[in-house]
C-alpha cells in the first residue's frame, strides 16, 4: 500500500503562524490534534508526520521553505516514496474563495498562488488541492497585508469550530468522496 501525501501550505516561522497564507499549515496542526497523531518531526527542509487514518498511509507535510520555494521539498518526497500524483492532496489559502469555503479539484491553474506556481513547476499541476477560502478584502492593493495578515480574533474562532467538522469529514477526501466532503464541510 503506499503512501498518499497531505502537503499543507505555509511559510516557516512562529511570526506568521496565524496569517491567512498559513491555512495549510494551520489545517494539518488541526488533523494532528483532531487524530491524536504524532507530532511534526523535522528532516532538512520538511516538517514530516507519518500517521494512519481510516487505513490510509499518510505523510503529513509541510515544507519549511517560503511559500514560493514549496516546490523542491515536496518534490523530494513525492520522488523519494514514489507517490502518484493522485494521491497527492494540497492544502492553501484561496483568496477568491469567502472566508471558510471549501472546494476540492484535480489539476488547473495556479490563480496566482506562489506555492502553487513552485509545484506546478516542480511535480506538475495534476496533483488534488483543497481550496480553503480566506476571502478577499475587496481591492487588489488590499491582497498582500490580507493574506499575510493574521486572522482576526472572532475568524479565530470561526476557523476553530470549522477545522474541526474538516478533520471529521478528512476521511472522505482518502476514499476520493469529495463531493461528500466538501458538502459536509460547507453545510455544516
Amino acid at each position: 500500500m503506499s503512501y498518499k501525501l497531505i502537503v499543507g501550505l505555509g511559510n516557516p516561522g512562529p511570526q506568521y503562524c496565524l496569517n491567512r497564507h498559513n491555512l495549510g499549515f494551520i489545517a494539518l496542526d488541526a488533523l494532528v490534534s483532531y487524530y491524536d497523531l504524532s507530532n511534526f518531526s523535522v528532516k532538512k527542509n520538511v516538517a514530516v508526520c507519518e500517521a494512519t487514518i481510516d487505513q490510509h498511509k499518510l505523510i503529513l507535510l509541510k515544507p519549511l521553505s517560503f511559500m514560493n520555494l514549496s516546490g523542491p521539498a515536496v518534490a523530494s518526497v513525492v520522488n523519494f516514496y514514489k507517490i502518484p500524483l493522485d494521491h497527492v492532496y494540497v492544502i492553501h489559502d484561496d483568496l477568491d474563495l469567502d472566508f471558510l469555503r471549501l472546494k476540492v479539484k484535480q489539476g488547473g491553474g495556479n490563480g496566482g498562488h506562489n506555492g502553487l506556481k513552485s509545484l506546478d513547476q516542480h511535480i506538475s499541476s495534476n496533483y488534488w488541492r483543497i481550496r480553503y477560502g480566506i476571502g478577499h478584502p475587496g481591492h487588489k492593493d488590499q491582497v498582500n497585508g490580507h493574506v499575510l495578515g493574521n486572522f482576526t480574533k472572532a475568524e479565530q474562532e470561526d476557523l476553530a469550530e470549522h477545522l474541526s467538522d474538516f478533520c471529521e469529514a478528512f476521511p472522505k477526501i482518502l476514499h476520493h468522496q469529495m463531493d461528500a466532503f466538501t458538502s459536509q464541510v460547507n453545510n455544516n
